[in-house]
């Protein structure tokens, strides 16, 4: 894939200034320039650009806050100058494997004042009698070489910046992740109102149904009361007749 589309595709719908990382590993550069790469991705820290093809640095753009660059297994044999001027801010440079072949070449890294680690590891440079006292000398700014100090003490962690990036993209992830959580519970808080409201339509319905069936009730009663009423009054003049029955039997006999 070229360069450029590889660019395309990495930023993923975002603007260049949103951009902290990029992974360009393994494109391809046709002219063994840097294509596509412009001074609006201004808070680039990390760049990549592994087995490109790349021979010249002189069409990279201005990336003030850049501290980390992989170079590694392109054919670069010189024009240092470029990353010393456009790269002010580098702290890490990975340039193993490519086409430096004495100290000189070396030499525009001394304006790098935050530069301190550089990997020079499959370079001819590497060859030269005494190199690693020698690039130690020249560059008395840098604390690794080849992902050792001067002691021969090996880097505790070259990866630290990829580290730190990632912590940060966690971050955002977890604030994302906690803005939807929140939304999730201000939901079930709504589905538990709208759970206790439906409660107290059951219950207000329930109540109702409670109402009218004592209203039933206390109309059967009074029905009762109605029916013995009655039934005394039925009684009371069969009893009423009869004793005049009574009457009229005497009244024959006398």
């Amino acid at each position: 894939m070229e360069m450029e589309k590889r660019i395309n595709l990495e930023l993923r719908n975002r603007k260049p200034a949103e951009v902290k990382e990029l992974v360009l590993d393994n494109c391809r550069s046709d002219d063994g320039k840097v294509l596509g790469l412009s001074a609006e991705f201004e808070n680039l820290e990390f760049l990549s650009m592994i087995n490109v093809n790349l021979v010249s640095l002189d069409k990279i753009p201005k990336l003030p806050k850049l501290r980390k660059l992989e170079l590694s297994d392109n054919r670069v044999s010189g024009g240092l100058e470029a990353l010393a001027e456009k790269t002010p801010n580098l702290t890490h440079l990975n340039l193993s494997g490519n086409k430096i072949k004495d100290l000189s070449t070396l030499e525009p890294l001394k304006k790098l004042a935050m530069l301190s680690s550089v990997d020079l590891f499959n370079c001819e440079v590497t060859m030269l009698l005494d190199y690693r006292d020698s690039v130690l000398e020249l560059l008395p700014q840098i604390t690794y070489l080849d992902g050792f100090d001067a002691d021969d003490q090996e880097a505790l962690d070259s990866s630290g910046l990829e580290d730190e990036l990632d912590d940060e993209e966690d971050g955002e992830s977890g604030d994302e992740e906690d803005e939807d959580e929140d939304e999730d519970l201000d939901e079930e808080e709504l589905d538990v109102e709208d759970e206790d409201e439906d409660d107290d339509g059951v219950v207000e319905a329930e109540d109702d149904d409670e109402d009218e069936d004592d209203e039933g009730a206390d109309s059967d009663e009074l029905d009762e009361e109605d029916d013995a009423e009655g039934t005394t009054q039925g009684e009371k003049r069969k009893r009423e007749d009869e004793d005049d029955e009574d009457d009229d039997d005497d009244e024959d006999d006398e």
